[in-house]
């Protein structure tokens, strides 16, 4: 279905998909005409829809993998870089191109450090704080949940 413009405002739908994994909420659906948007959060076993949607749904997810191994813990002055939603995580620009950082590569306060893909928006993710990159956990490509760990900075580095 094609929807106009005028119904569908992207950074809004972005900041609600931010605000429903911040809070209690475990559904929400919009409506408006023909167009219809639920979000949801929580298990796989969730209910289904009281009301049948006006698109095919797409295919489950498949399941994750296990983690290879845990993550070490990091000195306590680091800085965690966290994915402020859900999506996917890019080292670059676009394919081909240089990463954005590398481990070892002082950054700047502001500076682009990813980005990540959520609802076919990129969204660059900023450093807060200078420092030096120190560890990348997560790698081109790999799908990302809000609040994952996604890079360490060294602020005294």
């Amino acid at each position: 279905m094609s929807l106009p413009l005028d119904v569908v405002n992207w950074q809004e739908i972005r900041l609600l998909l931010a605000a429903l994994q911040e809070s209690d909420v475990a559904e929400l659906t919009l409506e408006y005409k023909d167009f219809r948007l639920t979000l949801r959060k929580g298990s796989a076993e969730a209910p289904p829809p009281a009301a049948p949607p006006l698109a095919p749904s797409p295919a489950p997810p498949a399941e994750a993998p296990p983690p290879e191994s845990a993550p070490k813990p990091a000195p306590s002055h680091w800085v965690e870089v966290t994915a402020p939603m859900v999506g996917t995580f890019y080292s670059a620009p676009a394919p081909g191109e240089t990463d954005f950082v590398q481990v070892g590569q002082r950054v700047n306060k502001g500076q682009t450090l990813c980005i990540i893909e959520a609802m076919k928006l990129m969204n660059e993710i900023e450093a807060e704080t200078a420092g030096v990159v120190r560890e990348i956990l997560v790698s081109n490509g790999q799908p990302v949940e809000f609040g994952q760990v996604l890079m360490r900075l060294d602020p005294t580095g």
